[in-house]
């Protein structure tokens, strides 16, 4: 990708301009939109507010790049969301902008924001739209703010390790420039090559280097904000820790554009690391794993990357059977800090996982791991052969995830259709962790392929929604996060007020005091529109 730490770019992506650098300034769709894009259909019903020319003049008045060509505002209409996918081969995105506006400048971003809070136009910010839950569909038409061409570091604070970086920046191009400077943010999600600061922030999202490292909400100083009407906010960054009141930052991050528009943000950085270690264990049960990286954690030691899979994820990752290691489940962990840091770090895993009983694996895991860990060149066909694919991410305490985990891989099993379902845990925690739940299945009545995707458009959605309910009410049962790092969107919109219960009416009220006309992203977090209630497809 960007340094010789880090593996090159997606597969599907745009080809490097140049060795070993991936080309990542505009978003990168998942699969081309079956037919003609300009004449795709919408799949989400409800109302479209419609803009009239009257509007578009004032929109234009405020930003010089306003687009309403039809393959544009389709391709604005959609994300990575998986299911979306099945519906781009149809010639179908989820729903369309009215327009699509660029804007260049805070000053222009304040500007649109103020004229279309005033005509109560809603607006859906969006930058590489390579979320994976909805959260940049525009479910109500209107404005699609494209905030791509707002994009670059802005200044570099090398004494005090801190970054003010806009918030259209890709990952490669971000890190491209800060290893030129021998920092780096230390944030590598899956979706490096095709998100931005902007989106990371959004959805609070977490990297594959999460466990030294950090979420994105640890590595964020302070943000620029505009809000609904047209002001523009500054939290934090004036220094490392402050007591003068809530902490204003976090309000905006996580909150998937519905409180204000990010235009800037204060990212910690960190020196290059010089080492780097790597080990693989293999454990006899998912449960024995957990409770030894819980141990490695709650004994200080954070190694980057501490990754187990179960035994099925195991095989089909690494093919552990041709190895001798047939039913293990593998643990990937890769370090890189000071050497005395790093040393340690590995000294406790080792110890740990020695205690356990757990099989030395062969280290060419992590390397496999490194080479395919952002691959999702499969997604696609997939989808295109009938099959419908998700990810769920949740997190619990230690206590729970034992348990959590069996519900969550028994339940969907036992869902009638399903054709696969395993999980792994992706990022820890001294109190608890991440567990990554993957599903694939079909209607289980359905007939052949070309049966399905000649269907109605609700062929996928039953499986779907039912093999989300599942996992949802598992993890709600238990007191669970209903998402780690991908967020709410459309597609968990539907469990927010049950999850959090009485504190979601302090969300409301947060999101009526700062958007009164609920015009910044409606329908996402669970939030209520003005504009209609959303309709789940």
């Amino acid at each position: 990708m960007t340094g010789p730490r880090h593996a090159a770019a997606v597969p599907g992506t745009p080809e490097d301009p140049e060795p070993g650098r991936a080309r990542t300034t505009a978003p990168v769709p998942p699969v081309a939109i079956a037919g003609d894009a300009a004449r795709a259909a919408e799949h989400l019903p409800g109302e479209r507010v419609p803009l009239d020319d009257a509007f578009l003049a004032t929109l234009r008045s405020t930003c010089r790049d306003v687009s309403t060509e039809g393959a544009q505002l389709a391709e604005a209409g959609r994300d990575w969301w998986p299911i979306s996918i099945g519906w781009a081969t149809r010639g179908e995105v989820p729903a369309k902008p009215g327009a699509l506006a660029r804007p260049r400048s805070t000053a222009e971003v304040s500007a649109l924001l103020a004229a279309c809070n005033q005509a109560r136009v809603p607006v859906t910010p969006l930058a590489g739209r390579s979320g994976v839950c909805g959260a940049s569909v525009p479910l109500f038409g209107g404005v699609a703010l494209d905030m791509t061409a707002m994009a670059g570091i802005e200044d570099l604070d090398l004494t005090s390790l801190v970054a003010r970086v806009a918030p259209g920046t890709f990952g490669p191009e971000l890190e491209a420039a800060l290893q030129a400077e021998g920092v780096s943010l230390g944030h590598w999600p899956q979706s490096i090559d095709l998100s931005t600061v902007g989106g990371w922030i959004a959805c609070r999202g977490a990297g594959q280097y999460s466990t030294r490292y950090g979420k994105i909400e640890d590595m964020v100083a302070g943000l620029e904000v505009v809000l609904a009407d047209g002001r523009v906010a500054r939290t934090g960054a004036a220094a490392p820790r402050a007591a003068m009141g809530p902490d204003l930052t976090q309000t905006f991050v996580g909150s998937e554009g519905t409180l204000g528009v990010v235009t800037s943000a204060w990212l910690r950085l960190h020196r290059l690391p010089p080492a780097e270690a790597r080990r693989a264990y293999g454990f006899a049960g998912f449960a024995e794993g957990l409770d030894t990286c819980r141990r490695v954690l709650q004994r200080g030691a954070t190694p980057a990357v501490l990754r187990l899979y179960d035994a099925e994820e195991s095989e089909r990752h690494f093919a552990t059977s041709t190895s001798g290691a047939s039913g293990t489940c593998a643990l990937v962990v890769l370090d890189e800090a000071e050497p005395s840091l790093l040393d340690a770090t590995m000294r406790i895993l080792d110890e740990e996982c020695r205690a356990a009983g757990a099989a030395v694996l062969s280290e060419e895991l992590v390397a496999h791991w490194l080479e395919r860990r952002n691959d999702v060149s499969a997604l696609a066909p997939l989808y295109q052969g009938g099959i419908v694919v998700d990810t769920i991410e949740v997190a619990g305490t230690w206590n729970e995830l034992p348990a959590l985990y069996e519900d969550c891989v028994s339940g969907l099993r036992s869902l009638p259709g399903t054709l696969a379902a395993s999980a792994h845990q992706s990022h820890a925690y001294p109190d608890g962790a991440c567990l990554y739940f993957t599903f694939a299945g079909r209607e289980p009545d359905a007939g052949e392929a070309t049966v399905l995707r000649d269907a109605t458009r609700t062929w996928d959605t039953s499986y779907y929604t039912e093999a989300w309910d599942i996992v949802m009410r598992c993890v709600m049962s238990r007191g669970c996060a209903i998402s780690h790092h991908h967020g709410i969107g459309v597609n968990r919109a539907r469990f927010m007020e049950e999850s959090m219960g009485e504190a979601f009416s302090v969300l409301a009220a947060l999101k009526g005091a700062l958007d009164p006309r609920g015009i910044m992203n409606p329908g996402k977090l669970g939030l209520p529109s003005p504009f209609g209630e959303l309709a789940w497809p």
